[in-house]
């Protein structure tokens, strides 16, 4: 299956030491377009996903061509977003990883498949590759400063079975 991924999920998934779930779930890799990799590893400094993205042998760097369609884009969303959706495109992908509302609208607006880091999670709570949800949601909320509603985790949670009755 292939995968384009946002800068996001790569910071959301490394800020809590789950940067590995990508290649039990994509054991083929995962694209991100040069702006995600200006974004998390370039410009991330010392923050999460920087040092974990740099040497994930399943990320590859791609560049995106139509640089027109990005443009049109950036009117909406920001540069890492619409070099993710564009390639996602451009290389027919399966799936494409955002988090963000707007960037995620577009992409399904556009027929494709967008899974973010809470269905990460909910995939591997399925597959038994972590014990709790709940844990792993309030370990990215506090340490990877990831702006969670209440409704969501609930909804996350009731998903594999964690929710309180």
């Amino acid at each position: 299956m292939k995968a384009v991924s946002n800068s996001s999920v790569l910071i959301g998934l490394s800020s809590i030491g789950r940067l590995p779930l990508l290649k039990h779930r994509f054991p083929e890799g995962v694209l991100i377009p040069e702006a995600v990799w200006h974004e998390v590893v370039e410009s991330g400094g010392e923050r999460p996903g920087a040092q974990e993205v740099r040497g994930a042998e399943l990320i590859q760097r791609c560049n995106v061509r139509d640089r027109d369609y990005v443009r049109l884009l950036t009117r909406e969303l920001d540069s890492g977003e619409a070099e993710t959706i564009v390639l996602a495109r451009q290389e027919q992908a399966d799936v494409v990883l955002l988090d963000e509302k707007e960037a995620r609208r577009i992409a399904r607006r556009l027929g494709m498949r967008v899974l973010g880091t809470i269905g990460l999670l909910i995939w591997a709570r399925h597959k038994g590759l972590i014990s709790n949800l709940g844990t792993e949601l309030k370990t990215l909320q506090e340490k990877g400063s990831f702006r969670l509603s209440e409704d969501l985790c609930f909804e996350a949670l009731r998903e594999v079975g964690e929710a309180p009755r």
